[in-house]
Protein backbone atom coordinates (compact mmCIF):
# COMPACT_ATOMS: atom_id res chain seq x y z
CA UNK A 1 0.00 0.00 0.00
CA UNK A 2 1.50 3.13 -1.17
CA UNK A 3 1.50 6.48 1.48
CA UNK A 4 -1.08 8.19 -0.32
CA UNK A 5 -3.64 5.19 0.15
CA UNK A 6 -2.56 4.56 3.58
CA UNK A 7 -4.82 7.92 3.85
CA UNK A 8 -7.91 6.50 2.55
CA UNK A 9 -10.96 5.64 4.23
CA UNK A 10 -12.76 3.43 1.41
CA UNK A 11 -15.77 1.20 3.00
CA UNK A 12 -15.22 2.81 6.31
CA UNK A 13 -17.98 3.93 8.77
CA UNK A 14 -18.14 6.71 11.32
CA UNK A 15 -20.48 8.78 13.58
CA UNK A 16 -19.52 12.67 13.88
CA UNK A 17 -21.42 14.39 16.50
CA UNK A 18 -21.76 17.94 16.35
CA UNK A 19 -22.01 17.66 12.83
CA UNK A 20 -24.17 20.13 11.46
CA UNK A 21 -21.97 23.26 11.54
CA UNK A 22 -17.94 24.46 12.23
CA UNK A 23 -15.71 21.90 13.00
CA UNK A 24 -17.94 18.85 13.04
CA UNK A 25 -19.44 20.22 9.46
CA UNK A 26 -15.84 19.83 8.42
CA UNK A 27 -14.86 17.00 9.62
CA UNK A 28 -18.10 14.87 8.55
CA UNK A 29 -17.55 16.16 4.97
CA UNK A 30 -13.81 15.33 5.05
CA UNK A 31 -14.40 12.24 6.09
CA UNK A 32 -16.85 11.26 3.36
CA UNK A 33 -14.49 12.73 0.92
CA UNK A 34 -11.64 10.51 2.23
CA UNK A 35 -14.22 7.62 1.59
CA UNK A 36 -16.51 6.97 4.51
CA UNK A 37 -20.09 6.46 5.43
CA UNK A 38 -21.42 9.19 7.78
CA UNK A 39 -23.82 9.13 10.66
CA UNK A 40 -24.52 12.47 11.93
CA UNK A 41 -25.59 13.35 15.47
CA UNK A 42 -26.66 17.40 16.32
CA UNK A 43 -28.93 19.29 18.32
CA UNK A 44 -30.72 20.83 15.46
CA UNK A 45 -33.80 19.38 13.86
CA UNK A 46 -31.41 18.60 11.02
CA UNK A 47 -28.24 19.34 8.83
CA UNK A 48 -29.21 19.77 5.36
CA UNK A 49 -26.21 21.41 4.18
CA UNK A 50 -23.94 18.63 5.88
CA UNK A 51 -25.83 15.45 3.93
CA UNK A 52 -25.74 18.17 0.81
CA UNK A 53 -21.92 18.68 0.74
CA UNK A 54 -21.42 15.12 1.94
CA UNK A 55 -24.07 13.01 -0.49
CA UNK A 56 -21.76 14.55 -3.49
CA UNK A 57 -18.76 12.92 -3.16
CA UNK A 58 -20.86 9.98 -3.48
CA UNK A 59 -20.66 8.44 0.24
CA UNK A 60 -24.07 7.75 2.44
CA UNK A 61 -25.68 10.18 5.70
CA UNK A 62 -27.80 9.71 7.74
CA UNK A 63 -28.81 12.08 10.47
CA UNK A 64 -30.02 11.82 14.46
CA UNK A 65 -31.26 14.63 16.26
CA UNK A 66 -30.07 14.23 19.50
CA UNK A 67 -29.45 15.88 23.12
CA UNK A 68 -25.96 14.98 24.64
CA UNK A 69 -26.64 16.46 27.85
CA UNK A 70 -27.84 12.82 28.56
CA UNK A 71 -27.02 9.26 27.23
CA UNK A 72 -30.30 8.25 25.98
CA UNK A 73 -29.64 8.64 22.39
CA UNK A 74 -26.21 6.39 22.33
CA UNK A 75 -28.11 3.09 21.55
CA UNK A 76 -29.56 4.90 18.88
CA UNK A 77 -26.50 6.63 17.47
CA UNK A 78 -24.66 3.14 17.32
CA UNK A 79 -27.52 1.20 15.90
CA UNK A 80 -28.37 4.48 13.48
CA UNK A 81 -24.59 3.73 12.12
CA UNK A 82 -24.92 0.06 11.87
CA UNK A 83 -28.17 0.38 10.02
CA UNK A 84 -26.24 2.63 7.56
CA UNK A 85 -22.95 0.54 6.67
CA UNK A 86 -24.12 -2.40 8.80
CA UNK A 87 -20.95 -1.15 11.14
CA UNK A 88 -18.90 1.22 12.46
CA UNK A 89 -15.38 1.97 12.21
CA UNK A 90 -14.94 5.80 13.33
CA UNK A 91 -16.19 8.07 16.27
CA UNK A 92 -15.95 11.23 16.23
CA UNK A 93 -16.36 12.91 19.36
CA UNK A 94 -17.34 16.65 18.25
CA UNK A 95 -19.83 17.57 20.57
CA UNK A 96 -19.60 20.00 23.23
CA UNK A 97 -20.92 23.26 24.87
CA UNK A 98 -19.28 26.03 26.88
CA UNK A 99 -20.77 28.39 29.58
CA UNK A 100 -18.78 31.46 30.45
CA UNK A 101 -18.96 33.22 34.02
CA UNK A 102 -16.28 34.26 36.55
CA UNK A 103 -15.79 31.25 38.47
CA UNK A 104 -17.25 32.55 41.92
CA UNK A 105 -20.48 33.30 40.40
CA UNK A 106 -20.21 29.65 38.59
CA UNK A 107 -23.57 28.18 38.71
CA UNK A 108 -24.11 24.09 39.36
CA UNK A 109 -26.37 24.17 36.22
CA UNK A 110 -23.67 25.40 34.12
CA UNK A 111 -21.36 23.06 35.66
CA UNK A 112 -23.56 19.78 34.99
CA UNK A 113 -24.48 20.89 31.59
CA UNK A 114 -21.19 21.45 30.33
CA UNK A 115 -19.69 18.25 31.99
CA UNK A 116 -22.39 16.34 31.16
CA UNK A 117 -22.10 16.89 27.15
CA UNK A 118 -18.38 17.34 27.06
CA UNK A 119 -17.27 14.40 29.15
CA UNK A 120 -20.23 12.13 30.36
CA UNK A 121 -21.58 11.29 27.00
CA UNK A 122 -18.04 11.30 25.55
CA UNK A 123 -17.04 8.64 27.45
CA UNK A 124 -20.15 6.49 27.30
CA UNK A 125 -20.73 7.11 23.25
CA UNK A 126 -17.06 5.83 23.36
CA UNK A 127 -17.82 3.38 25.86
CA UNK A 128 -20.62 2.21 23.15
CA UNK A 129 -18.61 2.36 20.15
CA UNK A 130 -15.56 0.55 21.77
CA UNK A 131 -18.13 -2.67 22.28
CA UNK A 132 -19.23 -2.39 18.97
CA UNK A 133 -15.36 -2.23 17.61
CA UNK A 134 -14.27 -5.43 19.53
CA UNK A 135 -17.83 -7.20 19.00
CA UNK A 136 -16.97 -6.60 15.05
CA UNK A 137 -12.81 -7.75 16.05
CA UNK A 138 -12.21 -5.37 13.65
CA UNK A 139 -10.40 -2.54 15.64
CA UNK A 140 -11.42 0.58 15.70
CA UNK A 141 -10.98 4.78 15.73
CA UNK A 142 -11.86 7.06 18.46
CA UNK A 143 -10.95 11.18 17.93
CA UNK A 144 -12.36 12.96 20.60
CA UNK A 145 -11.99 17.08 20.38
CA UNK A 146 -10.04 18.36 23.34
CA UNK A 147 -8.94 21.85 23.29
CA UNK A 148 -6.03 24.47 23.89
CA UNK A 149 -7.42 24.19 27.44
CA UNK A 150 -6.55 20.98 27.34
CA UNK A 151 -3.08 22.35 28.43
CA UNK A 152 -3.76 25.48 29.95
CA UNK A 153 -6.44 26.78 32.44
CA UNK A 154 -8.14 29.74 30.93
CA UNK A 155 -10.75 31.95 32.92
CA UNK A 156 -14.29 32.43 33.09
CA UNK A 157 -14.66 28.90 31.73
CA UNK A 158 -14.27 26.56 34.81
CA UNK A 159 -16.16 23.46 33.89
CA UNK A 160 -15.24 23.63 30.11
CA UNK A 161 -11.80 23.80 31.36
CA UNK A 162 -12.31 20.70 34.02
CA UNK A 163 -14.14 18.58 31.10
CA UNK A 164 -11.55 19.46 28.05
CA UNK A 165 -8.90 18.36 30.50
CA UNK A 166 -10.52 15.31 30.96
CA UNK A 167 -11.43 14.67 27.62
CA UNK A 168 -7.38 14.53 27.11
CA UNK A 169 -6.50 12.45 29.89
CA UNK A 170 -9.87 10.51 29.66
CA UNK A 171 -7.89 9.56 25.67
CA UNK A 172 -4.78 8.30 27.05
CA UNK A 173 -6.80 6.00 29.24
CA UNK A 174 -9.22 4.67 26.45
CA UNK A 175 -5.85 4.18 24.29
CA UNK A 176 -4.11 2.25 27.38
CA UNK A 177 -6.88 0.27 28.02
CA UNK A 178 -8.45 -0.49 23.92
CA UNK A 179 -5.38 -0.28 21.99
CA UNK A 180 -4.67 -4.39 22.92
CA UNK A 181 -8.28 -4.47 20.43
CA UNK A 182 -7.21 -2.44 17.79
CA UNK A 183 -8.60 0.66 18.80
CA UNK A 184 -6.92 3.56 18.50
CA UNK A 185 -8.20 6.60 21.09
CA UNK A 186 -6.80 10.00 20.16
CA UNK A 187 -8.05 13.87 20.38
CA UNK A 188 -7.27 17.13 18.46
CA UNK A 189 -6.83 20.22 20.63
CA UNK A 190 -8.11 22.88 18.00
CA UNK A 191 -6.82 26.40 18.46
CA UNK A 192 -8.83 29.54 17.65
CA UNK A 193 -11.27 28.95 14.88
CA UNK A 194 -13.64 30.88 12.61
CA UNK A 195 -16.54 29.54 13.04
CA UNK A 196 -19.76 30.42 15.49
CA UNK A 197 -18.36 29.96 18.65
CA UNK A 198 -15.69 32.63 18.43
CA UNK A 199 -18.28 34.81 16.15
CA UNK A 200 -18.21 37.16 19.15
CA UNK A 201 -14.69 37.47 19.61
CA UNK A 202 -14.15 38.16 16.16
CA UNK A 203 -16.36 40.84 16.13
CA UNK A 204 -14.02 42.31 18.83
CA UNK A 205 -11.52 44.42 17.27
CA UNK A 206 -9.27 45.00 20.22
CA UNK A 207 -9.95 41.26 21.73
CA UNK A 208 -9.32 39.56 18.03
CA UNK A 209 -6.62 41.21 17.80
CA UNK A 210 -4.89 40.63 21.15
CA UNK A 211 -5.79 36.51 20.22
CA UNK A 212 -4.06 37.12 16.53
CA UNK A 213 -0.53 38.46 17.80
CA UNK A 214 -0.64 35.65 20.28
CA UNK A 215 -0.97 33.24 17.19
CA UNK A 216 2.59 32.69 14.95
CA UNK A 217 0.34 31.58 11.92
CA UNK A 218 -1.38 35.37 12.44
CA UNK A 219 -4.74 33.64 11.72
CA UNK A 220 -7.77 32.10 12.92
CA UNK A 221 -8.12 28.29 11.86
CA UNK A 222 -10.80 26.60 9.83
CA UNK A 223 -12.97 23.64 10.03
CA UNK A 224 -10.63 22.31 6.95
CA UNK A 225 -7.28 22.70 9.40
CA UNK A 226 -9.32 19.85 11.72
CA UNK A 227 -10.52 18.03 8.96
CA UNK A 228 -6.88 17.30 7.81
CA UNK A 229 -5.70 15.81 11.29
CA UNK A 230 -9.22 14.50 11.33
CA UNK A 231 -8.70 12.01 8.34
CA UNK A 232 -5.10 11.27 9.27
CA UNK A 233 -6.14 10.36 12.64
CA UNK A 234 -9.13 8.14 11.43
CA UNK A 235 -6.76 6.26 8.59
CA UNK A 236 -4.18 3.73 8.38
CA UNK A 237 -1.48 6.00 8.20
CA UNK A 238 -1.88 6.97 11.95
CA UNK A 239 -2.58 3.01 13.37
CA UNK A 240 0.05 3.37 15.66
CA UNK A 241 -0.48 7.14 17.07
CA UNK A 242 -2.59 6.26 19.97
CA UNK A 243 -3.53 7.90 23.29
CA UNK A 244 -2.12 11.68 21.85
CA UNK A 245 -3.31 14.87 21.94
CA UNK A 246 -2.50 16.84 18.46
CA UNK A 247 -2.24 20.49 18.64
CA UNK A 248 -4.15 22.25 15.78
CA UNK A 249 -3.35 26.03 17.03
CA UNK A 250 -1.17 27.80 14.33
CA UNK A 251 1.31 27.69 17.03
CA UNK A 252 -0.48 28.71 19.87
CA UNK A 253 0.97 26.44 22.96
CA UNK A 254 4.62 27.21 21.09
CA UNK A 255 3.93 30.64 22.49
Amino acid sequence: MGILDQFALTGKAAVVTGCGRGLGQGVAVALAEAGADVFGVGSAPNADKTAELILKTGRKFAYLQANLVSQEAIPAIIDGARGLSGKLDILVNNAGTIRRADSVDFTEADWDDVMNVNLKSLFFLSQAAARQFIKQGTGGNIINIASMLSFQGGIRVPSYTASKGGVRTLTMLMANEWAKHGINANAIAPGYMATDNTEALRADPERSAAILERIPAGRWGTPQDVAGAAVFLASPAARYVNGYTLAVDGGWLAR
